[in-house]
């Protein structure tokens, strides 16, 4: 099967080709370089001994969309491409409803007119919304984000509902997932965030490598046991087997409905317990800061991940333990990333 990869040179986007790659699929990768590497193919190669077509381009660029299912015969798409800082969300909503509201539009259109049969969104926990109780389960009704990026997702996930409700054979898949961490076990893809970086993680590595002085925690006064917030960590390649298990489901199922899965361990740490472990198994001093609460953090939220244990046979199965010693080993062996930030 050819599958086409949106935002394929990024952090889950590059992680999840070589899950696709492992398991035999043909793999077309799109991605605009905004954000990521084209390095990130060669290490790709290195590691699964396959290659991978890449196209640069951006998915608002309607001729080449079109140019590309002419091409190639593409069974399912796995998209990926999209800004996501939530904090300069706020601060440039018009380019994020562009770049991820816009650009999905143009790319389900393109889809549905080369008649696609699988569809699988990279969509986020942020769609349920501020007032959500926890743990957040599939059958919650779409909440109210809090910003642009959350926003954009929600009508993205809208927009695929409405379209395979109109649209025979068009199945949909929904991946609504927590904080992804950790690199690949070989050290030679990870996390490489242009400029300042926007997720906890990469903050923490590059403090332990040199790169940057001190992290600062945003907010130690939560109702929590420590102070500080709560995520749902999960590691990168257990995503990325969770996207290869969601397009297996589909191609099964292929009954033209929306399936949602959440994707996370089920289980909360909080920022503090992160940065301790990390010390722990790294033997490597994050010195921190307590800074002031920013707008819009929760204070905890995780996943139920029952229904993907049942309905795609997959669950987490790294320890927050491995996620650690794999994000430092990709930030030590790769201290400039990929070199080009």
């Amino acid at each position: 099967m050819n599958i086409l990869v949106t935002g394929g040179a990024g952090y889950i986007g590059s992680h999840t080709i070589v899950e696709l790659l492992n398991a035999g699929y043909t793999v077309i990768a799109l991605d605009n370089l905004v954000n990521s590497s084209r390095k990130a193919f060669e290490r790709i190669a290195h590691i699964t001994h396959k290659t991978v077509e890449f196209i640069e381009g951006d998915i608002r660029d309607k001729a080449l969309l079109k140019k590309i299912f002419a091409n190639y015969h593409i069974d399912g798409i796995i998209h990926f491409a999209g800004l996501k800082a939530v904090g300069e969300s706020a601060e440039k909503p018009l380019e994020y409803f562009d770049n991820n509201v816009t650009g999905s539009l143009c790319l389900i259109k393109a889809a549905v007119a080369a008649h696609v049969p699988h569809f699988v969104f990279s969509s986020s926990a942020t769609v349920y919304g501020p007032e959500a109780p926890v743990p957040y389960q599939e059958t919650m009704p779409l909440g109210t984000a809090s910003n642009p990026y959350g926003q954009s997702k929600i009508m993205v996930e809208q927009i695929l509902s409405s379209t395979s409700a109109a649209v025979n054979n068009f199945t949909v898949t929904l991946l609504r997932y927590f904080n992804p961490i950790g690199a690949h076990c070989s050290g030679l893809i990870g996390e490489d965030p242009k400029g300042i970086p926007n997720n906890l993680l990469p903050f923490v590595t590059q403090v332990a490598v040199g790169k940057r002085a001190q992290l600062s925690i945003f907010g130690g006064d939560y109702p929590t046991p420590d102070g500080t917030c709560i995520r749902d960590y999960l590691h990168v390649v257990d995503l990325a087997k969770g996207h290869v298990k969601a397009l297996q489901a589909s191609v099964r199922q292929q009954d033209g409905q929306v399936h949602i899965y959440n994707l996370g361990t089920g289980r909360g740490i909080s920022v503090k317990e992160i940065v301790e472990t990390f010390e722990n198994v790294t033997a490597k001093a994050v010195p921190y800061t307590v800074a002031p609460r920013r707008v819009g953090d929760l204070t905890a939220f995780w996943a139920d991940p029952s229904k993907a244990q049942q309905g795609l046979d997959w669950q987490a199965e790294h320890t927050l333990e491995d996620m650690l010693k794999d994000a430092w080993r990709w930030q030590e062996n790769n201290p400039e990333g990929y070199g080009e930030n």
